[in-house]
């Protein structure tokens, strides 16, 4: 019986998330560990890590809130809540918040729907005050415990991600710093607070398999701010610092650096130091016209250190890019962390949170504008607490499907592998393409689009073709179709799927769907060749979707298992 959550169109997630995991889905997780390039667990498998980012949990966003400046970290937000409800109802309505917004539920979905790993990205502040001195806070010490022992029964590896260090690491509104500044890398008695907060957790989890790591700082000293410049040279030697108290107690488990200036500039690094380190970066495609960049200098920094390297935040954009990076990773031997797990009314993540009555008029206040009513106020946030607990939230498969490359889906023609020439695609001319893909040799073109939708296409000539992976999670039909237009006289095309080919015409100048027919899938991946065979082709995009006959048999199953 396939469980509801993949009637939706998720039916290949299981499989992918335990082939690429290295691991039997019935045996526990082990202490996973570096060796040369990859990361593996107790039994020498290699692990590839790939999961969801817990933002807004531990540490709210402004953004995910869709609040403006008066808003943009959590004191403010705290602040925010408490002006408006008061502080006694600001207290329930918090832990209320932490309570319902990562739940075992959300682990089970993420189990059931292919990842293998989770980054909740912390506060300090919810393990110790800012007094002097600082006092242990139970909270999230109490809410980490919880998500542990959630993610050690789904066999989902946990990455704990300092956030928001004591004093701020960026000195902006992601690390909940008080006054801009990253007081981390200016005020020593931050660095000791952050060790023993390190020194802790490292105690507590020490033993525990389930804990991949330890991500030590989250997206340090940002170079637009003149942080990167002031404090740079003082990066390593607090890694060094961090890790040697880590070391002290724990010896298992991996730390992992991340750059400066978002995590991406490992000028940082000198050479590795000691053993079982991973090196993060960050990756987001904000260009518009969208642009899939090269990740070279961090291969080559791979190579140099000879240690694994990791993407710890990657998404924030439309389902095209969500394909494009995760296949160039995982060719990469890269794992990855998307971010985030859901966000507020949104479309670009796997869940989103559904708009309160009313949350337009609390946003305002957010942004200087007039202060609602405590009554509005009070049922805007009392709403929010039902809103964001996964089963009441709104489910994307798409974004699903994208990241983990799973039928059915929509595959972008632009899209093809990263094996490069002869194996993903083979174009006569070996020049580089201007958009996109600056690195490939395949023409690509833009025709419109935005943050949202990428808007590129291919061109292919007669003897030209793009090949492309999907995986399956049982033998099943799927009906392809392909949006294309041809760029000159009637044009053939061909597309191949196991010992099935395909030809069909397009006879037309302007951009049409057109039916290929139904193909057999087998279990795992499948690889899709798409070619020219005469004509110049612009080809968008191959629908590949259930065919009737298994749409049918979902549905039926649905019904029984409700």
């Amino acid at each position: 019986m396939i469980p509801r959550f993949f009637r939706s169109g998720l039916i290949g997630a299981v499989l992918l998330g335990a082939v690429v995991s290295g691991f039997c889905s019935n045996s526990p997780l082990t202490f996973l560990h570096a060796q040369g390039q990859d990361i593996l667990n107790e039994s020498g498998e290699k692990v590839l890590l790939r999961g969801v980012g817990l933002g807004n949990w531990m540490l709210p966003e402004g953004y995910m809130w869709k609040f403006g400046d008066n808003g943009d970290r959590p004191r403010k937000i705290e602040r925010i809540v408490s002006d408006l409800t008061g502080p006694e109802n600001a207290k329930r309505f918090w832990a209320e918040f932490r309570k319902n917004y990562i739940t075992e539920a959300d682990i089970q979905r993420m189990s059931q729907l292919g990842y293998n790993s989770v980054r909740p990205a912390l506060n300090s502040r919810l393990f110790m005050t800012e007094t002097d001195p600082p006092a242990r806070v139970e909270e999230g010490y109490v809410l980490l415990d919880n998500l542990v022992a959630w993610c050690k029964a789904q066999r989902i590896y946990v990455i704990i991600d300092m956030h928001g260090a004591p004093g701020g690491q960026t000195g902006q509104n992601i690390d909940d710093s008080v006054n801009d500044q990253p007081e981390l890398f200016r005020q020593p008695k931050y660095q000791d607070r952050l060790i023993d907060l390190w020194k802790s957790i490292a105690n507590r989890y020490k033993d525990e398999p389930t804990v991949a790591g330890y991500d030590l700082l989250n997206e340090t000293l940002p170079e637009r701010t003149g942080a990167l410049k002031a404090h740079k040279a003082q990066l390593e030697p607090l890694y060094q610092r961090i890790t040697r108290a880590i070391r002290e107690i724990d010896t298992k488990h991996l730390v992992i650096l991340e750059g400066a200036d978002w995590a991406n500039d490992w000028s940082v690094f000198s050479k590795p130091f000691g053993k079982n380190v991973v090196y993060q970066f960050h990756y987001y495609c904000w260009d518009d016209p969208a642009q899939l960049k090269g990740i070279d200098k961090y291969l080559a920094y791979r190579k140099r250190f000879n240690a694994p390297v990791w993407v710890g935040e990657t998404g924030e954009r439309d389902c095209t890019i969500y394909w494009a990076t995760t296949d160039y990773f995982e060719a990469n031997n890269i794992g990855w962390s998307f971010w985030p797990w859901k966000k507020m009314d949104t479309q670009n993540t796997p869940f989103s949170v559904k708009l309160p009555a009313n949350w337009e008029a609390v946003a305002t206040y957010s942004r200087g504008g007039k202060k609602p009513s405590t009554d509005v106020s009070q049922k805007a946030f009392d709403e929010l607490l039902k809103n964001i607990r996964v089963e009441n939230c709104v489910f994307h498969p798409e974004v699903v499907n994208a990241m983990l490359r799973v039928a059915p889906a929509r595959m972008e023609a632009e899209n093809f592998g990263h094996e490069g020439p002869g194996k993903s695609y083979q174009v006569k001319e070996l020049k580089r393409s201007t958009n996109y893909r600056k690195s490939e040799h395949v023409p690509i073109g833009v025709q419109g689009g935005g943050r949202r939708q990428s808007g590129q296409y291919i061109t292919l000539k007669a003897s030209e073709w793009t090949a492309y992976t999907i995986t399956s999670q049982k033998p099943c039909e799927f009906e392809i179709s392909v949006r294309a237009k041809s760029s000159g006289p009637a044009t053939e095309i061909a597309l191949a799927v196991g010992d099935k080919i395909q030809l069909v015409t397009i006879p037309q100048s302007d951009w049409r769907e057109i039916k290929l027919g139904t193909f057999a899938f087998a279990q795992g991946q499948n690889r899709l060749k798409l070619q020219v065979k005469s004509g110049v082709a612009d080809i968008d995009w191959l629908d590949v979707n259930l065919s009737k006959e298994q749409k049918q048999s979902a549905g039926a199953e649905s019904s029984q298992g409700q």
